[in-house]
């Protein structure tokens, strides 16, 4: 059977490299929404993870545009005529109002510390994403064979209650211990996220970094569906804007952001989950995810991204 690292591996290799920020995290947030449409009874913390991972990426949206020159920028260095006709045809179309966006963020953001935002991302997922495909393949003993010391607290026992609750749903579908099992085995998976793979990350933030990652932190399992705005939930909406703007609560400490999901991201999270049936606007926005569909924003931004490397500019 494989091994943890070997399962690393070839999920690593299913993902676009580390310098395409924005089609990685497509692939992430992919991968994650695969995962919950094929086992939506048991992979809840999978199902989380597709929606956390595509609000992340609008954050990465921004991080990317960073890393290219901005096309005002090029427009006053580049002097031929070919290049101003090819200029005036992008002025004025989305592709161009992603450009100002990068210049704004460039200028006013902070580098370093949405890199850590893109490393958590990259984090999370391979520190967790193998199991996934372990107890896939293999059951639980695909995950209890490759598990670490560091795994065992939060990660093995969240699979082992994962799987528990598995066993007596194959017996009886609706056993409610069974269910309770797998939330718990969930909940363990998430702290798992939070404790050992996130929080390191957050403590690399700078102060100000901490401010504005945390007036950003907001997940949004409404679908697009008005009558699910109750599903939204904003760290700085939860926590206060202004103890969020001061810093005296923040998502990058673990007791503040645990507070906020126990109290307002699982509940919106498992009230999705409960309407999430075949034909349902909550599996279309999974089989969507799944299927690797950006918003326009990304959408947006890889095109900008393909433009600079067609023209030879990164």
């Amino acid at each position: 059977m494989p091994g943890k690292e070997e399962w690393r591996a070839a999920l690593e290799n299913k993902l676009p490299p580390e310098s395409d920020i924005v089609a990685r995290n497509l692939a992430i947030t992919a991968q994650y929404a695969f995962w919950y449409l094929e086992k939506p009874d048991l992979f809840k913390w999978a199902g989380m993870a597709a929606f956390a991972s595509r609000q992340v990426g609008f954050a990465l949206v921004l991080f990317d545009l960073m890393h290219a020159p901005s096309l005002k920028q090029l427009s006053n260095e580049r002097h031929s005529s070919g290049f101003q006709a090819f200029m005036e045809s992008v002025i004025g179309s989305p592709v161009y109002f992603i450009s100002l966006m990068h210049t704004f963020a460039a200028e006013r953001m902070f580098m370093a510390d949405f890199d850590a935002v893109r490393k958590g991302n990259n984090s999370i997922y391979r520190d967790i994403a193998w199991a996934h495909a372990a107890y896939l393949h293999e059951g639980i003993a695909g995950v209890e064979d490759n598990c670490g010391e560091s795994d065992e607290e939060y990660m093995l026992r969240g699979f082992r209650s994962i799987d528990e609750g598995a066993k007596l749903l194959a017996v009886d579908s609706g056993s409610a211990e069974a269910r309770e099992l797998i939330r718990e085995g969930n909940i363990l998976l998430l702290r798992h996220e939070q404790i050992n793979t996130l929080q390191p990350v957050f403590d690399a933030v700078s102060p100000a970094g901490k401010v504005m990652v945390s007036f950003g932190s907001e997940l949004d399992f409404s679908c697009g569906n008005p009558e699910f705005l109750c599903r939204k939930a904003s760290f700085a909406g939860f926590a206060g804007y202004f103890e969020t703007l001061t810093g005296m609560r923040s998502i990058t400490s673990t007791s503040d952001r645990w507070d906020w999901i126990q109290q307002e991201v699982l509940p919106a999270w498992e009230q999705t989950d409960l309407s999430c049936r075949e034909g349902s606007v909550v599996h279309r926005s999974f089989a969507s995810m799944a299927a690797g569909e950006g918003d326009f924003l990304r959408t947006a931004a890889l095109s900008v991204s393909k433009l600079y490397r067609t023209a030879g500019l990164v």
